[in-house]
Order: C-alpha cells, then sequence, then structure tokens
C-alpha cells in the first residue's frame, strides 16, 4: 500500500505530525521507500494569551520554529512547509484560505495519498484542516490524491465529550518497531511547549503505553491506529 508512495502529512500545528503518526512516518520512511512532504500549517502557541498578540510570543515562536526541525531529524521525513495561521482560531479565518494552502500545496508535491487530522477532535483547528484537505481533494477527474487517511492525537482526539457522534474510529494499523515509537518520543521532547510529564497523553510513557495498547488490540508490540476516509483503486 505504502511502498514508493509520495505521501503529504497536513496538520494544523507542530507536534501533531509527530502525536499523529510520527512511528509510522519512521518505519516507512525508512523501510518503504516514501517520499514525504509535512505541511504545517498554524504556528501553535499564541492562543495562550487572551488575545493574539504575535511580537508577544516572538521568541518562543523562533524557538517553536527551531524544534520542527529538531523533531524532523528524529523523524527523517523530507520537505517541510510551515505557514502561520492563528493558533486555535482556525474559525476565524475563511475556510478557503486554509484550502488554497492546501491545493498548493497539493500541486506542487503531488501525493499518492495524504494523511491529516480526524475531523471530529476537540480542537477547532483539527476539524478545519480535515475540513480544507477533504475539498483540497474533491475526486475529480485528474486528482492524484487516491487516498486520505487521518489519525489521532492525543489531548485531542480522544478528549471529545463520550456521547459526541463524532469519534475516531480507527479501521487500520500500522505495525512499527520499538525503534519507531523511539524516534516518535524523541521527535516529541524536542518540542519544548508541547512536551509533558506523565501521565499526560504527550509524555513519552504514555505515548509509549499507546503504541503498545494499539498493538495488542492487533496482536503486534507496538502499532498507531488510522481511519481510511477514503481510498481509491483505480484500473491504471
Amino acid at each position: 500500500m505504502f511502498e514508493n508512495k509520495k505521501i503529504m502529512i497536513v496538520v494544523a500545528h507542530p507536534d501533531d505530525e509527530i502525536l499523529g503518526l510520527g512511528a509510522t512516518m519512521n518505519l516507512l520512511i525508512n523501510e518503504r521507500g516514501i517520499k514525504t512532504h509535512l505541511v504545517i500549517l498554524g504556528e501553535g502557541i499564541t492562543s495562550r494569551s487572551d488575545q493574539r498578540d504575535v511580537a508577544k510570543w516572538n521568541r518562543e515562536l523562533k524557538i517553536h520554529k527551531s524544534n520542527i526541525e529538531k523533531a524532523r531529524l528524529s523523524i527523517g521525513y523530507h520537505g517541510l512547509s510551515v505557514y502561520d495561521l492563528p493558533d486555535n482560531r482556525f474559525d476565524t479565518i475563511p475556510l478557503l484560505d486554509i484550502i488554497k494552502i492546501v491545493e498548493k500545496e497539493k500541486e506542487s508535491f503531488l501525493p499518492d495519498m495524504i494523511f491529516t487530522h480526524h475531523g471530529g477532535d476537540l480542537n477547532i483547528d483539527h476539524q478545519k484542516t480535515f475540513q480544507a484537505v477533504m475539498t483540497a481533494c474533491r475526486p475529480m477527474p485528474g486528482e492524484n490524491v487516491k487516498a486520505i487517511i487521518t489519525f489521532e492525537t492525543a489531548s485531542g482526539t480522544e478528549w471529545r465529550a463520550s456521547a459526541d457522534p463524532y469519534h475516531f474510529i480507527s479501521n487500520f494499523f500500522v505495525s512499527v518497531k520499538e525503534s519507531n515509537i523511539d524516534a516518535k518520543i524523541k521527535a516529541m521532547e524536542a518540542y519544548e511547549f508541547e512536551k509533558r510529564s506523565y501521565p499526560h497523553p504527550r509524555s513519552g510513557e504514555a505515548l509509549r503505553i499507546q503504541a503498545k495498547r494499539l498493538g495488542i488490540t492487533i496482536g503486534e508490540e507496538y502499532a498507531e491506529a488510522f481511519c481510511l476516509v477514503r481510498g481509491i483503486i483505480g484500473a491504471n
């Protein structure tokens, strides 16, 4: 399914790419010959103030961007595009503007498949990112993207209300190795403003426990879970 494919990952914030599929990326890059391009739409920090003030967070934003590169070294993904959409305020900008970014990146990289957020996440930016990807990848004649796959994001996906009808339901898994989980945890540790101590879901120990739990469900040691939203197999 993945052998030698071009895969674009579209996320809302720095660190989402690690939480969602860090181990899977590491495995596929090292063992399946995939080519990857990561698109990070938002800056990921300024919502921690009552008002968005980029100047106030200038130092932290520079560190945050440098942390992206540190995490990248642990995972090994290839291309990277970083935008500065307002953190946790994607609902304040036209959805079309986000769609245009995804379309531009898609037309440049020509991916075979896209990984992105689950559309029912608690985080509004994750929801808008999913909507933008689905719209940008309408199954029109000539569309290059043949698969759209969503992932769960620790401390976002599982925090949805229990009665909410839009829970993440995985329908396929990627079995990964301990070395891939180690790479994921190391990459997450590179994000100075996002890493947390156990038992927070973004802690290294919690990420390892989650990977083991998912592995148990498929009879493997470690795994990451995904949902195939759309997959197209053609005659060509």
